[in-house]
């Protein structure tokens, strides 16, 4: 059942927004929002880290954010991660403490997966229509376009520029001049450059600009009556000769121009302006819609078991031709092994010194955590041999490196990774598992039921799913394959191959027994 309360929190490069709206009759309802300017984006050195105090200013955020979310299940929630975090080089390390203050996993998402969660937030607040539409979002880093038509992105991109990177680097101060402005749009050109000509040729009738810089340009627009109720190219270029004249946008006395955004206005209009230009727009309205509300209707898609992400693996496996027969064999057979040592308590803790109510917190976290891992399991046996279409020979890193690598939409850039890495580890030396990898049980769980699966269904006929029993031994790890004494005396090929993968766990601390009955 969908849950009645959903939140969404989008960690941007200039500020952190939480959306929280309530679930009726499968329409969400806004119900509270708040928002926090960080500036996360202008505090990544050229070191390509995020500074201390910029960081500070971030958790401090989030634990007001903390309050707000307490007491939403897991599942509820989704916190996702921009252009700041995918280009910082400490984004790992500044995660593990946000997540710890936020009591939330974050997804560091893809440029193109942003765009895709942008327009599924847009398209939710506009009327049908039957013509294609452009929609423009320029964050603090990152510049998203979508072309979609309906509830449907035909085209997505993500290009590196964003009103907080762009006043950093050529309004320093705040301080404008025509010669700066110009470097400015010169350097959103060049940016434009590699998605002009796909974007005309797809074509749309209507221009939509989403987010802060969109909106602040329109409400300036609109309340200096340059427009009735967009942006205009009219209008910017008014807007730019009264900023150029005034020197900066502090000095600028105008209605509708905010002192919060008074800092990334100079980035982001000359990055309009380009667009503009290249585009060859006259008009663009404003969505009332961003980045958290994609985030809010994909949630709801989870939650109604509607996932975006089955929907790409199922995608995925067409393009690369996977055998699905062979495909279904090995999920059935690690989804049994699974469930089996799941159901057996894998990874329970010791509470005897805990209250009941933190006996039950940590039951429903272990719960939700292995739905998690079974989920993604199943996906990387259906994925397993996508490789297999670029050559036989070593396979799996093949297809470890197309889903390391590839748009998936849905996907965060951790959750493919770690697909990516279970999916390398379906065969050959476990010593390229790290040893942080090694400690997690859940994932070690995974790793063997993938490859016990794989090992069983290599002659690519049903094994026989009652001739197998997976068992894990609590306290220690060990685990025992319980296998049909007569079947196994009559397959030599596959006894002898479970001897070597049992001695290939025993090199990293695991002990499998093969055990006929």
């Amino acid at each position: 059942m969908p849950h009645h309360t959903l939140a969404a929190v989008d960690l941007g490069s200039n500020s952190f927004h939480l959306q929280i709206a309530r679930l009726v009759d499968n329409q969400l309802y806004p119900l509270d929002n708040l928002k926090e300017t960080v500036r996360l984006g202008a505090g990544v050195t050229p070191e390509k880290q995020i500074d201390p105090a910029t960081a500070e200013r971030a958790f401090n955020a989030l634990r007001l954010f903390a309050e707000r979310l307490r007491g939403l299940p897991k599942d509820a929630v989704r916190v996702v991660g921009t252009n700041a975090l995918r280009i910082a080089k400490n984004a790992n390390s500044f995660v593990r403490e946000a997540e710890a203050i936020l009591g939330y996993p974050i997804e560091v998402i893809a440029g193109r997966e942003e765009a895709r969660l942008i327009y599924i937030g847009v398209a939710h607040s506009l009327p049908p229509a039957n013509q294609n539409r452009l929609v423009v979002d320029i964050g603090g880093g990152s510049t998203e376009f979508i072309i979609g038509h309906r509830m449907k992105p035909k085209l997505v991109d993500s290009l590196y520029m964003g009103c907080v990177s762009f006043s950093e680097r050529y309004f320093p101060g705040g301080k404008l001049d025509r010669k700066s402005f110009k470097e400015a749009e010169y350097a959103a050109a060049r940016e434009l450059e590699s998605i002009t000509t796909p974007f005309r040729k797809e074509g749309w009738r209507e221009a939509y600009g989403s987010s802060g810089t969109a909106k602040a340009l329109g409400i300036i627009l609109v309340e200096n009556g340059q427009s009735t109720h967009a942006i205009t190219r009219d209008g910017l270029a008014w807007l730019k000769e009264k900023a150029l004249k005034a020197g900066d946008f502090k000095s600028l006395d105008l209605p509708g121009v905010k002192g919060d955004r008074v800092p990334v206005l100079p980035g982001g209009l000359a990055i309009m302006t380009a667009i503009f230009e290249e585009l060859d727009l006259k008009e663009m309205a404003i969505a009332d819609t961003a980045l958290r509300d994609g985030v809010l209707y994909d949630l709801l898609g989870r939650t109604s078991h509607t996932d975006i992400r089955d929907t790409t693996v199922i995608q995925f496996a067409k393009r690369y031709h996977v055998d699905q027969a062979q495909a279904t064999r090995v999920e059935a057979a690690a989804l049994r092994f699974f469930d089996a040592i799941d159901s057996a308590g894998d990874g329970a803790a010791d509470s005897t010194n805990q209250s009941a109510g933190s006996e039950q917190n940590n039951a429903e976290l272990l719960t939700e955590r292995c739905y998690q891992h079974r989920q993604a399991l199943g996906w990387a046996c259906r994925l397993h041999e996508i490789g297999i279409s670029i050559a036989q020979a070593g396979f799996h890193k093949h297809s470890a490196y197309i889903i390391g690598n590839a748009d998936m939409p849905g996907f965060s850039k951790r959750e493919q990774a770690t697909l990516a890495t279970l999916i390398l580890a379906q065969r050959g030396k476990l010593s390229k598992l790290s040893a942080e990898q090694m400690q997690d049980d859940l994932f070690v769980s995974r790793v063997l039921c993938l490859r016990l699966s794989v090992l069983l269904a290599r002659s690519r006929r049903n094994p026989g799913g009652q001739r197998f029993s997976l068992l894990r031994h609590l306290a220690e790890r060990k685990f025992t394959l319980k296998v049909e004494h007569d079947w196994l005396a009559k397959n030599d090929l596959t006894a002898y191959e479970l001897k070597q993968e049992a001695m290939e766990w025993a090199n990293v601390g695991v002990e499998v027994v093969v055990s006929g009955e």
